[in-house]
């Protein structure tokens, strides 16, 4: 027999008291003449029953629901991303906040059906929403969509450029960009690319040797070849799972490094340090962008306005991303 669901009736019968006195003692609503006995006798009554607020009462009484939804978007989800998601989730929760994620990778149901039945007043996204589906997510119940077209989630090139100019003040004069072998990160890569590609501008250096490299040792060490043949001593790699893989390719050759080739990665994932070298890599602070993050959602949901931006994991250069010396470079 299923156990039935202990509702604020039960509270009430359990308490002596009306549903609505329930509900302004467990909402802490102010104002309401309601003496320490009857409080204790109802917060009693919830503890010894289990109750827990259905999450539509809740949003009755708050004027909105306590869910913020975080779209994933379809890529593979590496130690980045998950941390990201660990730390913005702790920091909502420090605000009475709760973290529900949507993985498009899932192929699921459509974000804003998502919206609607778990009932998010706040949809956050890696990249900016248009204004259709901000509009779309709207009547489905969002009160505050991040970030939006208007707003604009900054892009990635500054990834780019920060290896390259890492590379180019270590003596460096002729780079290869390693890009990553799932079409998931084409357009990530390609900002990253450009910023890459304007640093080696800047420095007066021919853009940097592209080439794919696929999470396979056989893959990196093609790359290398070719590297070498077009004298490139310097790699920036896509991310540190390609980084990592362009070491391998780098060791199957017998290759020194930073001696025959210095590589930099980006995103600082935990085995980064733990590679043979350790990896040279750009990193942010995922707690502060996590928890600036938050205060965004706090204010604007208080209708402060938008603090200061901060549009997913790899945010804009407000969130000082830098390059972390290792051995690698």
């Amino acid at each position: 027999m299923p156990v039935k669901r202990i509702t604020s009736s039960d509270v009430a019968r359990a308490a002596g008291v009306s549903r609505a006195t329930v509900s302004f003692v467990l909402n802490d609503k102010p104002g309401m003449r309601i003496t320490e006995e009857t409080r204790r006798r109802v917060l009693e009554a919830a503890r010894d029953l289990d109750y827990r607020p259905h999450a539509s009462a809740r949003s009755l009484a708050a004027g909105r629901s306590d869910v913020v939804l975080l779209a994933i978007p379809d890529l593979p989800i590496g130690a980045g991303i998950s941390r990201f998601v660990e730390e913005l989730a702790t920091a909502l929760a420090a605000y009475g906040l709760t973290l529900v994620t949507h993985l498009a990778a899932a192929h699921g149901r459509p974000l804003p059906d998502v919206c609607a039945a778990v009932d998010a007043s706040v949809v956050v996204g890696f990249s900016s929403f248009d204004q259709d589906t901000v509009q779309v997510l709207r009547r489905a119940g969002a009160d505050l969509v991040l970030p939006t077209d208007t707003e604009g989630a900054a892009p990635m090139w500054h990834v780019g450029r920060l290896q390259a100019e890492h590379l180019i003040s270590r003596g460096h004069r002729r780079l290869g960009y390693a890009l990553p072998g799932h079409p998931a990160f084409r357009h990530m890569a390609g900002e990253r690319l450009q910023g890459a590609t304007d640093a080696c501008a800047k420095a007066g250096l021919e853009p940097p040797v592209t080439l794919t490299v696929h999470l396979e040792v056989a893959s990196a060490a093609q790359a290398i070849t070719a590297w070498r043949e077009q004298a490139v001593t310097g790699v920036c790699a896509f991310n540190d799972e390609t980084a990592l893989a362009v070491l391998a390719g780098l060791h199957e050759h017998g290759l020194t490094i930073p001696g025959d080739m210095a590589v930099v990665g980006a995103d600082d994932i935990p085995t980064a340090r733990l590679a043979a070298p350790p990896l040279t890599t750009v990193c942010w602070d995922l707690h502060d962008v996590a928890r600036h993050r938050a205060e965004t959602i706090v204010t604007s949901l208080a209708g402060g306005g938008q603090a200061a931006q901060h549009p997913g994991v790899s945010a804009d250069a407000s969130t000082n991303p830098h390059v972390l010396q290792r051995s690698s470079t």
